[in-house]
């Protein structure tokens, strides 16, 4: 077992004379088929303390949970996605601080950078929950084996690799892409700009961006989204099996990387949770059909870009902060490993036990979410005002894609900033 998994369950167990009969409400934007695993999961939690897990999955629930605060209707444990999003919750001033048992766990079990993303001025919130890996490239482990072609663990490998490939296979294109996505098309090329932002600017920069400590516009983001349209805006290098550059606005994230398996297309950036995009009976394994490999870096470091969920409680009770420790300790991070028989989940809880997860995906993922070389950080689009990162950041990009320049895509983010 790993470090600190009692499996026992004594440390809950032994509070079952206080917590018999009660009942916690979790709110969530997790739903079907995905909230079966979370329900699971609770399972070995209620039947040693006697407490009711009462579960509402929610699509809304971003727009949702805020309303709520304002009518009272609040649950007593919500799964926030976004870190903008618990900054608004704490604003209302229903939140309530984690714990001492929580935070206790989250210092034991998670990184700094972790804890920082459930704080808001330097008071812990909301413990992390799940974590996806967003920097992904997807490709086809046969199709390499058969061309002679090896992975790349630099960033100048992996360029010289794209031009090797389209110099190779004229009836192929080395990339494919998709951006359309509903009212949310353009995220994809977002973390496109936010991957290159960390490889070519660091962390520290990265940061300053996201919070505006630099505009939109700084030298710095123009040189990162030069590299971006270096690939996505070089009709030599895209997109296999859809079209021309243009072709990139108009086809789904869903469909981005399917011409892989067809051999239309070789490369194709995309975070793990890809992995449920593939058709029935496709091999995702390390010599399977189609597999990912780590986006690779510039430098020495390991930056990771992602996203996650945390847990956030709005009653003071023995029983919601019971329920928000053990959520944030390894006990529950391997019962969530175990019940999620068809893979797809990860967490950054260093005592999780890669073993304990189905997929080879998500044991590639956790690994590199506890490398200690891997410098982590949230999805920059989710943290910055909903007006730029859910708005203006998606249809700029969409708009550049179209043809725009890059001078313009940034000038027009930048004036889109709130003032205030």
């Amino acid at each position: 077992a790993a470090s600190g998994d009692t499996t026992d369950y004594t440390k809950w167990c032994d509070m079952k004379s206080q917590l018999q009969g009660k009942t916690v409400s979790i709110y969530t934007s997790i739903v079907t088929p995905e909230d079966a695993a979370h329900k699971a999961s609770y399972k070995a939690f209620e039947d040693c303390t006697g407490v009711t897990i009462k579960y509402e999955g929610d699509k809304d629930f971003e727009k949702n949970l805020p309303q709520r605060a304002q009518t009272g209707n609040l649950p007593d444990v919500a799964f926030i996605p976004q870190p903008g999003l618990l900054q608004t919750m704490v604003d209302t001033g229903k939140a309530i601080p984690a714990s001492d048992s929580v935070s206790k766990e989250v210092d034991q079990y998670f990184g700094k950078d972790w804890r920082g993303y459930g704080s808001v001025d330097g008071t812990l919130y909301a413990a992390p929950l799940g974590a996806n890996v967003k920097s992904y490239v997807w490709y086809s482990p046969k199709t390499f084996k058969a061309k002679g072609y090896t992975v790349p663990t630099t960033w100048d490998e992996l360029m010289t690799l794209t031009a090797k490939i389209a110099k190779d296979d004229p009836n192929a294109k080395p990339w494919c892409a998709g951006i359309s996505s509903g009212t949310a098309t353009g995220w994809p090329a977002t973390d496109w700009l936010e991957e290159l932002m960390l490889r070519v600017n660091g962390a520290d920069v990265y940061d300053q961006w996201v919070q505006h400590k630099i505009p939109f516009n700084d030298p710095k983001v123009a040189a990162a989204l030069a590299k971006v349209g270096a690939v996505l805006k070089n009709p030599a290098y895209v997109n296999g099996g859809f079209g021309d550059v243009k072709s990139i606005a108009t086809t789904t994230f869903q469909d981005g990387g399917q011409p892989i398996l067809k051999g239309k297309c070789y490369l194709h950036q995309q975070a793990s949770f890809y992995a449920a995009n593939w058709p029935a009976g496709t091999k995702v394994a390390p010599d399977g059909d189609v597999w990912a490999f780590y986006e690779p870096s510039m430098n020495d470091t390991k930056p990771v870009e992602g996203g996650g969920e945390f847990t956030m409680t709005f009653r003071d009770a023995p029983e919601v902060k019971a329920f928000a420790a053990f959520l944030a300790s390894p006990d529950w991070a391997n019962a969530k490993a175990k019940a999620t028989t068809s893979g797809g989940w990860v967490s950054a809880n260093k005592g999780l036990d890669p073993a304990n997860l189905v997929s080879p995906l998500d044991q590639q993922s956790a690994k590199i979410l506890q490398d200690p070389a891997t410098v982590f950080r949230f999805d920059g689009s989710d943290m910055m005002p909903s007006s730029v990162g859910a708005g203006t950041f998606w249809t700029e990009m969409t708009n550049w894609i179209n043809g725009q320049d890059d001078k313009t895509t940034l000038d027009n983010i930048e004036k889109s900033w709130p003032a205030n």
